[in-house]
């Protein structure tokens, strides 16, 4: 009798377990691409909003630097941590509150991040910033500019004139550090840009605005690379500043009216779009079936910054027409996911650690903390777009290398060449 009960117990044990398993299936929820990016955003991000809002940034971030680190004050890794983060996100942050999940997070990252951009200025604030004292200062605070450019009716406008007046001091003392011959000068610009579109004309150096845009046009090569000053040099500098700060600074000197100089703005903006979309279809063809691209030229360990454009272009909604929302977000995803799942890319304390999948400090520059690498949110700025604009809801599709390698139709690429001459105006 014992003997049968325990057999039919384990009849019914047997019978229920798939079931069980079944119904756990059925409950759990498959993450969309939207999902996804959010969760690595929000991960990245909290760390560093989280304690600066509290003036514990500096005391909490677990710092690396590079094995041949150059020597310089290690405090400016904060600056570039907060500024890089920062542009990447700020689109994100910069849309409307909502009852959602991600609404909640969304929504406590920008108030961590207005505390944040407080006390980077303050000099009360144990978190103020290395504004003063060396060049590397222009770089990110460069940054910290074109975060505020990217939210600048969430990020900018809400902070209080004191603030404000005090970004607007510790800009201009920048003044004082002089650009190499190389993407630097467009630190200067996005700076003095931003100055001219939030302060007025009045405020702003022309001449650090007139100078970038005249060696940035020198330094085009064709096919929408940039060298890297006046020897070109095959890395992802064209990504990492040119395009994104090039049409930043042309977009902010349009709206700022800024009529009275040689150039046109507004021709100058338009060819640069043309250049910056050829240069997306190189970045998207370079991405594999698999989800990885070429690691190319210095600074690799800025990761998925290497395709700023795309996400760039995608969020304002000016990809090329070769180049649709499903394949572009399918690529980006699925880099993304082999960037971040396969590999451990962050520290015990959280924060980012060197590398380019996973730990790899022998892949720093002379130049680089871990502070540096904050630049790879930068390919979070699709996420400023809705959560039902197309880019979200479309259905995935194959990008480019998936087509040639799995024997698919694909657009064969050719030459792209100006079409919009530009001349001073007098």
């Amino acid at each position: 009798m014992r003997k049968n009960l325990m057999k039919a117990l384990a009849v019914v044990l047997a019978m229920m377990l798939p079931m069980g398993i079944m119904a756990k299936k059925k409950q759990e929820k498959v993450m969309t691409d939207r999902e996804y990016w959010c969760q690595q955003a929000y991960k990245m991000a909290q760390p560093v909003l989280e304690n600066m809002a509290k003036g514990e940034l500096q005391k909490n971030m677990q710092l690396e630097v590079s094995p041949n680190w150059d020597g310089r004050n290690k405090k400016v890794a904060y600056m570039e941590t907060f500024g890089r983060l920062m542009a990447g996100i700020a689109p994100w942050l910069s849309l409307p509150d909502d009852d959602t999940p991600e609404g909640a997070q969304r929504k406590q990252l920008r108030q961590w991040a207005l505390a944040a951009y407080k006390n980077a200025v303050d000099p009360e604030s144990p978190d103020y910033l290395a504004w003063r004292g060396h060049g590397q200062a222009l770089v990110d605070a460069a940054y910290v500019a074109e975060s505020l450019i990217r939210g600048y009716d969430a990020l900018w406008m809400p902070l209080d004139e004191v603030t404000k007046q005090r970004y607007l001091e510790e800009f201009k003392q920048l003044r004082r550090v002089e650009p190499p011959y190389t993407n630097w000068f467009l630190f200067s610009s996005t700076i003095e840009s931003f100055i001219a579109k939030a302060f007025g004309t009045k405020e702003y150096d022309d001449f650090r605005v007139m100078m970038p845009i005249r060696k940035t046009e020198e330094w085009y090569v064709g096919d929408g690379w940039y060298a890297d000053g006046p020897v070109f040099a095959f890395d992802y500098y064209t990504s990492y500043v040119f395009h994104a700060m090039y049409l930043e600074t042309l977009q902010n000197m349009i709206d700022a009216k800024q009529n009275g100089t040689r150039l046109d703005y507004k021709k100058y903006y338009d060819r640069e779009l043309k250049r910056a979309q050829k240069f997306s279809i190189v970045l998207e063809r370079f991405i594999s079936p698999e989800g990885t691209f070429p690691v190319i030229g210095r600074s690799t360990p800025y990761r998925l910054a290497a395709l700023q454009p795309l996400a760039l272009l995608a969020w304002y909604q000016k990809l090329p027409s070769d180049l649709s929302n499903g394949q572009v977000r399918a690529a980006l995803t699925k880099t993304m996911h082999r960037m971040f799942d396969q590999q451990n890319n962050y520290n015990e304390g959280g924060f980012l650690t060197i590398g380019f999948c996973g730990s790899q400090p022998g892949t720093a520059d002379w130049y680089t903390n871990n502070g540096s690498l904050y630049m790879t949110s930068l390919s979070f700025m699709p996420l400023g777009l809705p959560a039902d604009h197309d880019f979200w809801t479309c259905e995935p599709q194959p990008w480019t290398q998936v087509k040639a390698w799995g024997g698919q139709p694909f657009p064969k690429d050719h030459r792209w060449a100006d079409d919009i001459q530009t001349k001073d105006k007098w």
